[in-house]
């Protein structure tokens, strides 16, 4: 296979990335056979020199943790939903060269709610306070008419949140983590926390729970999803989140659409089974 076009996710750790995954079983389903998509380990430092040594092969880069800000000073253009968080997760290379950063994790997110039915709610609650937590404020921003309660284990951590809040025009109240089960009777609730930190929580679940959107997908189900699946309540996981971001990425990369979005869902589900 002569492979003309080259596209790739980096990041730091990298080794464990879904990314490849997708990116692969959509250009099968397309049949881009002359098309790569691989896994680079590079940190922030490494960034510059490693975008300096990219030839014209390349369509695209995927960004992962710590390279999603470190980016921004390297672009020749940013969109305005990647402006709004201060954060890239993909880059498209241009015919002339020039280096375009979008976000595709937030309208991402946006595509996981409605698939699972929600175009609107009247208020939210956010668990968490971290890059993820000001994606989430941004997706809600375009969901979300109401109040959303952020909670938060520090005040540095809710005065963030409320500034986010402003900057993204989304009506942000802080409360302490202390009182995070009252987050669960939100019509919906965004967990945006590292693995086992909402883990305590599961037994608060309240009877008749609304939707759920944990971004994390492995291990999975979290202790909070399996509860709240047990009690009825909709789910979302981090797999449509990454699957939904991943589909726009390849449009973007390759310039097909619709990009085949359960082609690359049984690919991801099928790995993660694998793990």
């Amino acid at each position: 296979m002569t492979v003309t076009r080259r596209a790739a996710v980096l990041g730091s750790p990298i080794a464990h990335s879904l990314s490849p995954v997708l990116h692969r079983a959509a250009y099968d389903e397309l049949g881009l056979t002359d098309w790569s998509y691989e896994r680079f380990e590079v940190g922030e430092a490494e960034l510059p020199g490693f975008l300096d040594g990219l030839g014209p092969e390349w369509a695209g880069l995927s960004l992962t943790m710590p390279l999603k800000r470190a980016v921004i000073p390297l672009l020749d253009e940013i969109s305005d939903t990647a402006a709004s968080v201060d954060a890239v997760n993909t880059l498209v290379f241009t015919e002339d060269g020039r280096r375009l950063g979008d976000n595709t994790d937030i309208p991402g997110m946006v595509a996981a709610l409605r698939e699972h039915g929600i175009e609107q709610v009247g208020s939210a609650a956010v668990l968490g306070a971290g890059a993820t937590a000001s994606s989430a404020l941004a997706a809600l921003s375009r969901v979300c008419t109401g109040e959303v309660v952020a909670y938060v284990r520090s005040e540095a951590r809710a005065a963030e949140m409320r500034r986010w809040g402003e900057r993204l025009d989304v009506d942000v109240r802080t409360a302490d983590w202390a009182d995070a089960a009252e987050a669960l009777r939100a019509p919906l609730v965004i967990a945006t926390t590292p693995a086992g930190t909402t883990d305590a929580l599961a037994v608060a679940v309240p009877e008749r729970p609304a939707t759920l959107f944990d971004v994390l997908y492995d291990p999975w189900p979290t202790e909070l999803a399996a509860r709240w699946s047990m009690f009825g309540g909709a789910v979302v996981s981090g797999l449509d989140l990454l699957v939904h971001q991943a589909v726009l990425q390849v449009e973007r990369f390759t310039g097909r659409s619709p990009a085949p979005l359960e082609a690359m869902r049984h690919a991801g589900e099928k790995a993660l089974a694998a793990r």
